[in-house]
């Protein structure tokens, strides 16, 4: 009985001194086997199970996660795909990467005169705004362009694209987030309009921002003096023909407020912001305003760069831009006319390149703007991870929304330890949520943080996702 006694000892020894050797080799791994309960209790009040869910949390300078939850499951991430097209961009283009949009002729002006058709060409600009628009028309006017006796021809042939409907995604055509990609995209394919309140004259008044010739607005709108809440929901528009019905109320507790449409075909929205700011500048187009090719032979009279890659990647990511992340997307294709096929093996090549093994990765337009576009959480870990080591991380870094700060962020986490300390691209669609990007803890060590939701309440989680960011920057 002794010797029994004295062995179950020795094996009892040995099993606390090897358990003590594992904690003490894979510490992250011991760690890594829960989340924070801070962050289960919310989920649960939230009726979001934990199979609904993937995080990673990992030191940028790490061997091992410091969290680990069914990271290998394939997941919708909304928005937070553009990590993925912005940051390949940043890589593959270059930070000072700019698109060039021309106007060109096959016919030399004479006194004023251009006897032949003015041609527009794009390359793909995801940043050619109305201002940069009527600098490109008043450089052809300093040129010596005043009257244009041909055709206006818009030349798209730098991207070759499916037909797009804007209403496919959500039936809402005229959200300008639905808009498609466009060679020449102008202005965002969108028009802005003011609504202000008048109290004194108990009406709603709408100021058309966006010049857009021959356009009518059938304003219909009631002012009430209930909550502003949710106005964009309470405002129904419709085109008719060429004017914009504008039904439904808005509150005198809103101020002003500006509604982005996108209401034309993009012939029709190029026309109509053309005649008209050509008309401001004096000039005259006699022709009509069609799609084509530019001939060979055309010289070039006037061009309008855009601002750089680095700058644009930084509007996408704050503001969460679907119409610029599918532009810039478009632009890594290797060949011409750039394909969404094309875009996808650029990015596929690059991460090969990289060897970053993304085999879950599913790329469709690279803004998060769709039902099929998935990662794992363990492929944006990895992606951040990289991007950390990347010439390029101070461009990404800077382009993310800070909490409590800015972009799609200012608003959020602004009373935490996380405020100003965590830079993170959100994401959001019906039956999704998700966050990825970097935190720093109290003692200033940098973490990658990602975490996917995807289930029909996920519109619920964003405390789980709080709570997750409050404990690693209170670390």
């Amino acid at each position: 009985m002794a010797q029994l006694s004295k062995r179950l000892r020795l094996n009892r020894c040995f099993f606390l001194l090897t358990t003590l050797l594992v904690l003490i080799a894979s510490p992250h791994d011991v760690l890594s086997a829960e989340l924070p309960p801070s962050v289960t209790q919310a989920l649960k009040e939230a009726g979001i199970p934990l199979s609904s869910i993937a995080v990673v949390v990992h030191g940028v300078d790490a061997e091992q996660a410091l969290v680990r939850h069914n990271t290998q499951q394939a997941m919708n991430p909304a928005s937070v795909m553009k990590l993925v097209t912005t940051y390949a961009a940043l890589e593959l283009l270059g930070p000072a990467y700019t698109w060039k949009t021309e106007a060109l002729s096959d016919a030399l002006p004479l006194n004023g005169q251009l006897k032949g058709s003015l041609y527009l060409r794009g390359s793909g600009d995801p940043r050619l705004a109305l201002e940069q628009f009527w600098l490109l028309l008043r450089q052809l006017n300093a040129r010596g362009v005043s009257a244009i006796s041909g055709d206006l021809v818009l030349d798209r042939s730098a991207f070759a694209l499916p037909i797009h409907d804007p209403a496919e995604f959500d039936n809402e055509p005229l959200r300008p987030y639905n808009a498609g990609p466009d060679a020449l995209l102008v202005n965002l394919k969108s028009l802005r309009l003011t609504l202000h309140p008048d109290i004194e004259q108990k009406s709603v008044s709408v100021i058309t921002e966006t010049p857009s010739s021959g356009l009518r607005i059938d304003n219909r709108l009631l002012l009430t003096q209930d909550a502003c809440g949710d106005w964009r929901e309470k405002i129904r528009p419709k085109v008719i023909g060429e004017s914009i019905e504008l039904s439904g109320s808005l509150s005198a507790n809103c101020g002003d407020k500006a509604l982005h449409l996108s209401p034309w075909s993009a012939d029709v929205q190029v026309e109509r912001l053309f005649r008209s700011l050509w008309r401001e500048l004096g000039g005259t187009l006699h022709g009509k305003v069609r799609e084509g090719l530019t001939p060979a032979a055309a010289q070039p009279l006037a061009v309008q760069e855009s601002p750089p890659l680095g700058e644009i990647v930084r509007e996408i990511n704050k503001y969460s831009n679907n119409v610029m992340a599918r532009q810039v997307f478009l632009s890594l294709a290797a060949e011409r006319p750039a394909t969404p096929e094309g875009a996808r093996r650029r990015i596929k090549t690059w991460l090969a390149d990289k060897e970053l093994k993304l085999p879950d990765l599913v790329l469709d337009n690279g803004s998060g703007l769709s039902r099929s576009e998935r990662i794992t959480a363990d492929g944006l870990g990895q992606l951040l991870l990289a991007a950390w080591k990347s010439p390029v991380m101070p461009e990404l870094m800077s382009s993310l929304p800070l909490a409590g700060i800015d972009g799609t962020l200012k608003k959020r986490l602004g009373n935490s330890a996380a405020s100003g300390r965590a830079h993170l691209k959100t994401g959001y669609l019906e039956g999704v949520r998700a966050i990825a990007g970097y935190t720093l803890d109290s003692k200033d060590k940098r973490w990658v943080v990602v975490f996917l939701i995807n289930d029909p309440k996920s519109r619920l989680g964003k405390p789980a996702m709080d709570a997750l960011l409050r404990w690693v920057a209170e670390r």
